[in-house]
C-alpha cells in the first residue's frame, strides 16, 4: 500500500532555515504580513488537506478514470467533494491577488503546497494547477474590467481556467495553428477551430470553465506573430456574472491515457463560440507565455511530488520487507532474514531518489524566491535581477526536476522487486504519472532547447554568469566553515566546468548552428546537477551548524544525503561534459535515409 505524509519538517527547513523566507519578506511590502508562523499554519492545514482529502481518492481516481458520455466528462468518485473543499477553504487564491479575492501568499510558500497537491494526487491537481495559471494570466494581461468580472469567481473556484493551446497538425510550432477568430464588431469575436490535449477542458467540478485561447485573426500575419489570445467560456457570462447560454464548447472525446487518468484531456471544438480578445491583437502567444511559464515549474513540482510520495512508499515497504541476510552478518537475527536496507544496492536506490527529491524541493523554492522578489522587490536592479534568473531556471525547473522525478519513482518501484510491478503497491501508477511531465507542457527536449540556444546562447552566457555570481558569493560566505572545504571545492570545480561548457558551446555554435540541440540535453543535464550542488551545499551549510546539538537525527542525515550526492551522483557531470564536447558531426552524419537501412 502507498503512504503519504506531508514532508513538513524539510519543508520548513528549507523554507525557514535555508532560504530564511521570513527576512525576505518582511524586506517587502506585499509581503511583510506573511510571517513563518503564518506559513507554518498554511503548511500544516495544507497537509491535513492533501493527506485526507486528496490522497485517498488517488489510486480509486486512476482505477476509475474519467468517463466521457453524450459529450460529457464525469470526474472519479469523490473528485467533486474534494474540490468542494478545495474552493471552500480558499486554497484556488492562495496566491492570487489580494485585489480581487485573492490571498496573496509568496511563490516560495504555494510551490510547497503545490508540492503536496501533486504527491497526494497528481491527476486531481492538475484542475486547479491549469486555474492558477489561467488567473496570473489574466491579473498580467486583461482589463481592469475583465479582471474585476472574472478572477474573485476564479479564485473561489466557482469558475476554473485551461489553457487551449495545442491542435492535431500543430505541436509545438504554434504559428501553424488554424482556430480563427472573427470580429462582430461588438467587441467580441467568434471562434471557430479545434484544440487537442486540453488538460480539464470538460468536467463536472465547476459550474464554468473558461477556456484561454490561441487563434488568429484574418488578416493575421503568418507565423507565431500573428497568434492573438481570447478567452471563451463554456457558458457565457451576463453582466451581473450569471451564467447563460452554452456557448458552443463542444469537448469531441477525451484521451485514453497511460497515467494521471482521473485528469481530463480533452478534444475540444469551438463551433461559433463567442470570445473576448486579451491583451493586443497578433501579440497572444507574448500573453500566454505568463501562464505556460507558471505551468513549466508547477509541472516540474509534479515531477518531484511524486518522486515523495513514491519514496516514502518504497521506504514503508522496505521496513516490511525482509530478504537475505547483510553482507556483514545478520542484523536481525530473531528474523528469518534481514529488511532489505540492509543491503548496499537498495540503499544506493533509496538514497538517489531521497537526493533528488530535496535538492528539486530546494530548487523549486530558490525558483520561487527569484519570482517574490521579481514581483514585490522595491529594488529595480534587485527585480531584473531575479527576473533574468527566472528565465534562466525555469526550463531547467520544469526538465531537470520532471526527469529526476520520473527517475525517482522508478527508483522507488525497484526498490519493491517484483511487486512494484503490481497494481495494488502503487508504486507502478507513480511512474505512469509521472511520465507524462517529461512530456507536456513542452517536453524536456523542447525545454533544453529554450536553455540553450534563447537563454544562454543568445545572450552571450549573460544569465549563466548571474547564476555562477551567486553561488559563487554563497561560497565566499562559507569559506571560513572548515566543514564546507570539500563540498565547496567541488561545487567551485562544477562551476568552472559549467562555465568553460558555456563558452565552448556558444563558440561552437558561431560555426554551425546545430551545435545548440545537439548540446542541449546533456548541457541541462549539467546545469542541472551544478544547481543541485549549490542546493546541498546551501543545505549541508545549514546543518553542520546544528547537527551535533541536534538528537532527532535530521541534521546528521541531511548531510549523509548531501555526501552521497556529492560523491555518487554529481560526478555524472564528468560523462555529460564529453558528450557535449562530442559536437554535432556525429549526431549529423548519417544521412536520413540510413536510419532506416537495417530495414531493408
Amino acid at each position: 500500500m502507498a503512504i503519504y505524509k506531508a514532508p513538513l519538517r524539510d519543508m520548513q527547513f528549507v523554507l525557514n532555515e535555508v532560504f530564511e523566507a521570513g527576512k525576505l519578506w518582511q524586506s517587502m511590502d506585499a509581503t511583510q504580513e506573511v510571517t513563518p508562523d503564518l506559513a507554518d499554519a498554511i503548511l500544516e492545514e495544507g497537509a491535513k488537506l492533501t493527506e485526507n482529502e486528496l490522497f485517498p481518492l488517488n489510486r480509486s481516481g486512476d482505477e476509475e478514470g474519467c468517463r466521457f458520455e453524450g459529450g460529457q466528462v464525469f470526474t472519479p468518485k469523490g473528485f467533486k467533494e474534494a474540490y468542494q473543499a478545495l474552493s471552500e477553504g480558499g486554497w484556488m487564491g492562495l496566491g492570487g491577488n489580494p485585489e480581487y479575492g485573492g490571498q496573496g501568499m509568496p511563490k516560495m510558500l504555494t510551490v510547497l503546497f503545490e508540492e503536496m497537491l501533486y504527491a497526494a494526487n497528481a491527476s486531481f491537481t492538475l484542475y486547479p494547477s491549469l486555474n492558477n495559471g489561467a488567473t496570473l494570466l489574466l491579473d498580467s494581461h486583461a482589463s481592469e474590467e475583465i479582471k474585476a468580472k472574472y478572477l474573485p469567481t476564479m479564485y473561489e473556484g466557482r469558475w476554473i481556467g485551461t489553457m487551449c493551446l495545442t491542435e492535431p497538425h500543430s505541436g509545438t510550432d504554434l504559428g501553424l495553428i488554424r482556430t480563427k477568430a472573427e470580429p462582430k464588431g461588438d467587441g467580441t469575436y467568434t471562434l471557430t477551430g479545434n484544440k487537442i490535449w486540453i488538460t480539464g477542458g470538460e468536467h463536472d467540478l465547476a459550474e464554468n470553465i473558461i477556456h484561454l485561447v490561441l487563434a488568429k485573426l484574418p488578416d493575421a500575419p503568418p507565423g507565431t506573430k500573428g497568434i492573438s489570445l481570447f478567452l471563451v467560456p463554456k457558458l457565457k457570462v451576463h453582466e451581473d456574472n450569471s451564467l447563460g447560454d452554452f456557448n458552443n464548447v463542444n469537448c469531441g472525446s477525451i484521451e485514453h491515457k497511460m497515467g494521471i487518468k482521473g485528469s481530463a484531456t480533452c478534444v475540444i471544438n469551438f463551433d461559433g463560440s463567442e470570445g473576448i480578445m486579451i491583451g493586443e491583437p497578433n501579440r497572444g502567444l507574448a500573453a500566454m507565455f505568463t501562464m505556460m511559464n507558471y505551468e513549466r515549474l508547477s509541472i516540474g513540482i509534479q515531477g518531484l511530488g511524486l518522486g515523495e510520495v513514491a519514496y516514502q512508499s518504497a521506504m514503508d515497504f522496505s521496513r516490511e520487507r525482509l530478504q537475505s541476510r547483510a553482507p556483514t552478518g545478520p542484523k536481525c537475527p530473531d528474523k528469518p532474514a534481514d529488511p532489505i536496507l540492509v543491503h548496499p544496492d537498495v540503499r544506493r536506490m533509496a538514497l538517489n531518489a531521497r537526493a533528488f527529491n530535496e535538492a528539486s524541493r530546494a530548487f523549486a523554492s530558490y525558483v520561487g524566491m527569484q519570482l517574490d522578489i521579481s514581483k514585490y522587490h522595491s529594488d529595480e536592479t534587485q527585480r531584473k535581477h531575479a527576473a533574468d534568473l527566472v528565465a534562466l531556471l525555469t526550463p531547467i525547473a520544469k526538465a531537470f526536476i520532471t526527469d529526476r522525478g520520473f527517475e525517482a519513482t522508478v527508483e522507488a518501484q525497484q526498490i519493491y522487486g517484483g511487486s512494484g510491478y503490481c497494481r495494488e503497491w502503487g508504486a507502478e501508477q507513480y511512474v505512469r504519472d509521472a511520465r507524462i511531465a517529461q512530456i507536456y507542457e513542452g517536453t524536456n527536449g523542447i525545454q533544453c532547447m529554450d536553455l540553450m540556444g534563447r537563454k544562454v546562447y543568445a545572450n552571450g552566457g549573460e544569465f549563466v554568469r548571474l547564476f555562477t555570481k551567486d553561488v559563487r558569493e554563497f561560497l565566499a560566505a562559507t569559506a571560513n566553515n572548515p566543514a564546507m572545504q570539500a563540498r565547496n571545492a567541488q561545487l567551485e570545480t562544477e562551476l568552472v566546468r559549467l562555465e568553460a561548457l558555456t563558452e565552448k558551446v556558444i563558440a561552437a555554435t558561431k560555426a554551425n548552428p546545430e551545435e545548440i540541440g545537439a548540446a542541449a540535453a546533456d548541457y541541462l543535464n549539467l546545469f542541472g546537477l551544478v544547481a543541485y550542488a549549490y542546493m546541498w551545499a546551501k543545505m549541508a551549510a545549514v546543518a553542520v551548524e546544528k547537527a551535533d546539538s541536534d538528537t532527532s537525527g535530521f541534521y546528521q542525515s541531511k548531510l549523509q544525503v548531501a555526501d552521497h550526492y556529492f560523491k555518487r551522483i554529481l560526478p555524472r557531470t564528468l560523462a555529460l561534459e564529453q558528450q557535449v564536447l562530442a559536437g554535432a558531426e556525429v549526431l549529423m552524419a548519417m544521412p536520413e535515409d540510413a536510419f532506416y537501412t537495417h530495414l531493408q
